[in-house]
């Protein structure tokens, strides 16, 4: 039993329990998510996230004692399960590199996956040290909590660096790589299910559609995919859109983002909650 989850009432838990069968007539179906991405989805029970353990009701904790997978289980309890031995999607490496550019970094570096030269910059003389390893332009990143295109500059000058380095106390440099466009590939569980090109817009250097990018139809060359799911599985990412993009002939990761959108999906006429759905009736997911 999870500690601190309360005294528990046989009643409520037979309650919960007749309430599962009548969802699953047959044992061992049971599909439970916290989050609510798979509300959609018959064969899931979506309970919910709450800030307490003991504010779920008995026989949800029962359930999500039992369930040899938690859907979606938050980066609020996504650890706490997996401490617990439990099996989650997405995967608990999934969230541990959410939105964190710093760790993804650190992670492609040390499986040797081909990505743009990236440098972390920390305590005094930023600036300097900068500058003594990298020539104008390069980019400049908010490594963490940014999304959709935000915390990412094209610094062409030192007035960009000085505005840049006032937004963040870690200076993380990557190497511009100029280019028009780069690829999404989207990866469930261990399947691609999507990918495409992205055009930047017009004056536009990044290519995320909520910077005016937009999804192009051209095919993904064959090992752009293969790096992708590459990337993924080497990584433990099970739900995630990987950007890369194509320099001098060879294809580099950008980052990975566990929160994408889907305009890509609805632009080539894919219903994304669709393909989740039946990867979780399938088992694949």
């Amino acid at each position: 039993m999870i500690q601190g989850s309360g005294v528990r009432s046989n009643t409520a838990v037979s309650r919960g329990q007749a309430m599962i069968k009548r969802s699953f007539p047959r044992e061992g179906r049971e599909h439970v998510a916290l989050g609510s991405q798979l509300r959609h989805v018959p064969c899931v029970v979506t309970i919910g996230v709450r800030p307490n353990l003991e504010d779920y009701r008995p026989w949800e904790m029962d359930l999500i004692e039992r369930a040899q997978k938690i859907y979606f289980p938050t980066l609020l309890y996504a650890d706490t399960l997996s401490a617990m031995g439990k099996t989650t999607f997405p995967s608990v490496h999934s969230y541990r590199h959410l939105g964190d550019k710093i760790k993804q970094t650190h992670l492609f570096q040390i499986l040797g996956l081909p990505m743009p030269y990236t440098r972390l910059y920390y305590g005094q003389n930023k600036e300097e040290k900068i500058l003594n390893e990298f020539a104008f332009p390069f980019i400049g990143k908010v490594p963490r909590g940014s999304s959709r295109g935000d915390g990412i500059y094209l610094i062409r000058d030192s007035k960009d660096l000085h505005s840049y380095l006032n937004q963040t106390p870690v200076g993380y440099i990557q190497q511009y790589v100029p280019l028009g466009r780069d690829i999404r590939v989207v990866i469930l569980g261990k399947r691609i299910v999507h990918a495409y090109w992205r055009k930047a817009g017009p004056g536009e250097f990044r290519t995320n559609v909520a910077k005016g990018g937009r999804p192009c139809a051209e095919p993904v060359p064959g090992d752009a995919l293969e790096l992708a799911l590459q990337t993924a599985l080497c990584c433990g990412f099970d739900h995630v859109g990987l950007d890369l993009c194509e320099d001098q002939g060879r294809f580099l990761v950008f980052e990975a983002n566990m929160v994408f959108g889907e305009e890509g999906f609805k632009a080539a006429g894919l219903d994304y909650k669709e393909i989740l759905k039946e990867l979780v009736e399938t088992g694949e997911v």
